[in-house]
């Protein structure tokens, strides 16, 4: 496989809020203008009851590789376990659809590598389970529908934990064979990558704007491996911002606005 030195980023695109096949022509064009060599897609694609057929627009007008991971609100009127699993059967016999959970260890140079998985506010920073900032996953992701708000907080956790049991089994496999990698997730790691309206979230709202586990298991992995590289794509926010967390990890989170998909203002050239 040649190298994957140029990597158009896009998150949060929702497309429930766009329609028309024209937008999303529009985006992919977007994307053509960039010479981008694959297409890093970071969550909040579309919703359960469209996820497959949008990520099916975005191969047929795309056509070049797409790593994604899923978002919160791509199980807005479904079950974890359900989407997750029919995005599997969609992909496996899919050319240009990868899902960053199943494909490991992606090898864009031979110093470089790409993982991924959507990872999941963990209810833990900010106030935690003291927040009174409520949020639709509660309502939309039928998994969360009949929960309590501790069994939900619960939940959460349980979700955060899954996400970076992932991260520590597979980073330290992924910078055995580069010195640099590439994370692709939705949420983002720390607090201080959560941005909203130019500024980190509060604490009231932060329980559902970051996931803690990630973030511990990344500084960990980071400070063990000073010689090797992380850089974290992720979005969530809808607020654009860059963290520096150790001197080789740096978050960006990247902006949107909905009924406006785009391409992220920078490509990521290797």
């Amino acid at each position: 496989m040649s190298a994957m030195t140029r990597l158009a980023w896009l998150t949060d695109i929702h497309l429930d809020f766009v329609p028309s096949e024209e937008a999303v022509a529009t985006l992919c064009d977007g994307v053509a203008e960039t010479r981008a060599d694959a297409v890093l897609l970071g969550g909040d694609i579309a919703t359960a009851r469209t996820i497959e057929r949008d990520l099916r627009r975005l191969e047929t007008c795309l056509q070049r590789p797409i790593y994604f991971v899923l978002g919160n609100h791509d199980f807005y009127g479904g079950r974890i376990r359900d989407v997750r699993r029919r995005v599997a059967d969609l992909c496996r016999p899919s050319r240009w659809l990868h899902w960053l959970p199943e494909a490991g260890i992606v090898e864009l140079t031979d110093q470089t590598a790409l993982v991924g998985h959507e990872s999941w506010a963990d209810g833990r920073l900010g106030h935690g389970r003291r927040s009174a900032f409520i949020i639709n996953d509660y309502f939309c992701i039928e998994d969360f529908q009949d929960l309590s708000h501790d069994d939900w907080f619960a939940a959460l956790g349980a979700l955060g934990d899954e996400a970076a049991a992932f991260f520590r089994e597979l980073l330290p496999r992924a910078f055995d064979g580069y010195r640099r990698v590439l994370l692709l997730t939705h949420v983002p790691p720390f607090r201080e990558a959560a941005w909203h309206q130019g500024r980190t979230s509060d604490d009231d709202a932060l329980p559902h704007f970051a996931c803690s586990a990630v973030g511990d298991v990344l500084k960990q992995i980071m400070t063990e491996r000073p010689q090797c590289r992380l850089t974290v794509l992720c979005g969530h926010t809808h607020g654009a911002g860059v963290a520096q967390i150790l001197p080789n990890l740096d978050v960006h989170t990247g902006g949107a606005e909905y009924g406006a998909p785009a391409v992220q203002p920078h490509v990521v050239v290797i």
